[in-house]
């Protein structure tokens, strides 16, 4: 009888200290999500990659790369005009690396006809900081291809343990908590259309900054081997891959690059389209179609950009 009976407190004990550790985890979790940021305002951009998961998977073209894609093309336009059903995964200051995980990361849903990626990430051989990273990767689902970017991209300060538990890095935001972190506890609205950050402000190009020679022209070799990894996972699942620059005004675009880029093309047998050249075309008027003097185009600017880079992608797309 007294064994049953130890047995019986025994269990109940058990009982208590699983529900008390339970409790523990999730008045963990809870805080953790409080002490995230929410990208609700001026960092938008940090909402762009966790959107993507709630989207339907069953998008024709899938742009990556950095603010050049996702403030440049408008999906929208692309399936008013052509039908074509479109989604940007960009974030900001997007590495060719994050573009191939992130590429990675989409062909667990779905498997597009068509790819389009920025060569404005050609440049890029390091992420330039931590919040880049954070902005891009706190809303990446877990698989292997998060680890496995995380790892690529952190800087020597950061460590995995704080993107697997990210309370260890946003542990000390108390005293900067806002009403937003309170107000989208449960969750936060979509910033963008499918991506695609709009901005209806107009702020001209007056001028440009005078163009500085460079010592080294050089492609950063390790985006180029990203590069080749998205060309070679494009031909497996027979998806046509289209390399862009788009027709920011600024920072500059070097022929060298240009010429670069149009070499790896021709030789790869990919379709290059620099919009830089196709200004006029286009109709672009940088006077009314930037928000912030030439970096980045506005809505009406984005709606002249894509409709002329749509008529290309349907012909690709034949």
């Amino acid at each position: 009888m007294k064994e049953k009976n130890l047995f019986t407190l025994n269990i109940k004990m058990l009982i208590k200290i699983f529900g008390i550790f339970v409790a523990l985890i999730v008045l963990l979790l809870m805080a953790q999500r409080l002490l995230m940021p929410k990208y609700t305002g001026k960092m938008a951009e940090g909402a762009l990659t966790g959107e993507y998961y709630e989207s339907k998977k069953n998008h024709d073209v899938i742009f990556f790369g950095d603010s050049e894609v996702y403030y440049n093309f408008s999906p929208e336009v692309l399936n008013e005009e052509y039908g074509i059903n479109a989604y940007i995964r960009g974030n900001a200051n997007q590495t060719m690396w994050q573009s191939y995980y992130l590429l990675m990361d989409t062909l667990r849903y779905e498997t597009p006809k068509a790819v389009v990626v920025s060569v404005a990430s050609l440049m890029k051989e390091e992420v330039e900081g931590e919040a880049y990273n954070r902005m891009m990767l706190d809303t990446m689902e877990w698989s292997e291809y998060k680890y496995s970017c995380i790892k690529e991209s952190m800087t020597e300060e950061e460590n995995v343990i704080s993107y697997v538990f990210p309370i260890f890095r946003y542990h000390s935001r108390w005293n900067e908590l806002s009403k937003d972190d309170f107000k989208y506890f449960f969750g936060e609205p979509n910033v963008s259309k499918d991506g695609y950050l709009a901005r209806k402000e107009v702020v001209p190009l007056t001028r440009l900054p005078a163009v500085k020679p460079l010592s080294d022209y050089e492609l950063s070799q390790k985006a180029l081997e990203y590069l080749d990894k998205i060309k070679e996972i494009c031909e497996e699942k027979d998806i046509k891959l289209v390399l862009v620059k788009s027709p920011s005004q600024y920072p500059y675009w070097y022929e060298e690059w240009d010429a670069a880029v149009v070499d790896y093309a021709s030789k790869n047998e990919i379709l290059y389209v620099n919009l830089l050249e196709a200004v006029d075309e286009i109709g672009l008027d940088f006077s009314v179609d930037t928000f912030d003097g030439g970096k980045h185009l506005n809505m009406d600017g984005a709606t002249k950009n894509t409709k002329y880079f749509g008529e290309l992608l349907q012909k690709e797309l034949e």
